[in-house]
């Protein structure tokens, strides 16, 4: 079924806006009709509210934790592992960790794209929390102890007996070619169980990411945040992280992105993908179909927000580029931090640049640079293209 609405109307982004105990105003870029699983839910007494929650946190991010582990290395140990330089591989927990007791001293800090939304969005003032499993083991507590520094809430109880916490194996030949080697552990245990349905009442918007929506038990706890949201009167967001993710559920993530989301995230490959489409163009008028707010990024080209009939072309942030991982993670963080503190669209999309701009300027996917201090010091977005 497809969700009619915002249809001719700007999204106003100060309806996010909400006060302690006090009904948060409706956000007008929403269905007037709500899609059927939505409706069932809403009617189930164990989601309905009474007065409307006070609002605890601005974003609540919901994803894949993972500890990245940077090193540099000789092509030497490349060719001992066989790994394919400049490439990246999925690998097993053996693999993991012979290649982990192989490197060199580096760096350890805790990554996964949602986690690199949330730290760059409390960089920028925002109240934010996060979801996502670790284990009970030393990268966890790299984890926990990185995310929390960051000034993010994590109430997520780490897995005990399990698969250890999943690892970013980073190694950096001196020609500065990067190969990564993945081995997801824990994060991908992630559950329904696992939701702390008090932080998803409490927070303006829920932030799902879509490198967690390949299992089933994360589809399902997915679709369990989005019930709990929205029947609190509370957004959810969804990133789609990857064509590759996108093109191995492809149906299920259309199914969420129209039935459960009202913001959307993607980047130009990652839309065509979602809905099969030749160009840009097409892919973006499907998504103005089916979401109320949709924030498209093409690289050197800006990004495209789409609210309704109106389209807001935003430019992208001067800087040098030098390493493009986290990019649409900090993207995300600068639209959300802005639009939940109140800000229009453009003001949400050139807050979204300048924290992809900062993040592409040096290696590492977290903030290096004061962002509340880059986002103060541009002009404010204003401009409005027609749709």
């Amino acid at each position: 079924m497809r969700r009619g609405a915002g249809e001719g109307r700007a999204f106003p982004a100060t309806a996010l806006r909400g006060q302690p105990g006090r009904e948060m105003p409706r956000n007008r870029f929403l269905p007037r009709e709500l899609p059927p699983r939505r409706a069932a839910a809403m009617r189930q007494p164990s989601l309905r509210q009474g007065p409307a929650p006070m609002t605890t946190l601005d974003i609540l991010g919901i994803g894949n934790a993972i500890v990245d582990v940077l090193a540099r290395a000789d092509d030497a140990v490349l060719v001992r592992h066989g790994m394919a330089k400049g490439g990246m591989a999925l690998i097993g927990p053996d693999q993991a960790e012979t290649i982990y007791a192989d490197m060199g001293p580096g760096i350890e800090s805790s990554g996964g794209s949602a986690a690199n939304t949330c730290a760059a969005a409390a960089a920028l003032g925002a109240k934010v929390g996060y979801l996502g499993k670790v284990a009970d083991d030393a990268l966890g507590q790299v984890f926990r102890h990185d995310i929390t520094a960051a000034g993010v809430h994590f109430p997520t109880a780490p897995l005990v007996g399990g698969a250890p916490t999943a690892r970013c194996l980073i190694l950096v030949t001196p020609d500065g070619q990067r190969t990564m080697n993945t081995f997801l552990g824990a994060c991908v245990t992630f559950g329904e169980a696992d939701l702390d349905a008090a932080a998803i009442v409490g927070a303006q918007v829920t932030y799902l990411e879509g490198y967690l929506f390949d299992p089933p038990a994360a589809q399902a706890a997915f679709r369990a945040a989005a019930r709990i949201a929205h029947a609190a009167g509370r957004k959810v967001a969804i990133t789609l992280s990857d064509p590759f993710c996108v093109e191995r559920h492809r149906d299920a993530f259309r199914a969420f992105v129209r039935e459960e989301a009202d913001i959307l995230f993607a980047n130009e490959a990652e839309i065509r993908a979602l809905y099969h489409a030749a160009s840009f163009e097409e892919a973006a008028a499907a998504a103005r179909r089916d979401v109320g707010l949709a924030a498209l990024t093409r690289s050197e080209q800006g990004s495209v927000i789409l609210a309704g009939e109106a389209t807001h072309a935003i430019a992208a942030a001067p800087t040098t580029v030098v390493d493009t991982t986290g990019a649409g993670d900090a993207y995300a963080a600068g639209f959300l931090a802005a639009l939940t503190a109140g800000h229009p669209l453009p003001e949400c999309g050139r807050w979204a640049s300048v924290a992809a701009a900062e993040a592409i300027s040096h290696f590492g996917a977290r903030p290096q640079a004061d962002l509340k201090a880059l986002v103060a010091g541009g002009p404010k977005g204003v401009a409005a293209a027609p749709g």
